[in-house]
């Protein structure tokens, strides 16, 4: 298992959420949408300019802008 970024993750790579590097009401709001340590995610896809990503968790998809997704240290399989 690697650390990585999840602004850097592959379509179709999976791994666990390790930290959440972020305070204050986005850190509140990105910890709400169950993006939480422990939890398993997957990169479905990106948009055309790799902006916002697509993401399955929990059962279902939300998207996050990059810059939300740089705060989150993400344990995939290398």
């Amino acid at each position: 298992m690697a650390l990585m970024n999840l602004r850097k993750m592959a379509i179709n790579q999976t791994g666990v959420i390790v930290s959440v590097k972020v305070g204050g009401e986005l850190g509140h709001r990105i910890r709400e949408m169950g993006l939480v340590p422990g939890a398993e995610i997957t990169v479905k896809q990106r948009a055309p300019l790799n902006d916002p990503v697509a993401l399955r968790i929990m059962g279902g998809t939300l998207t996050l802008r990059n810059n939300e997704a740089d705060f989150i240290e993400v344990d995939v399989a290398s």
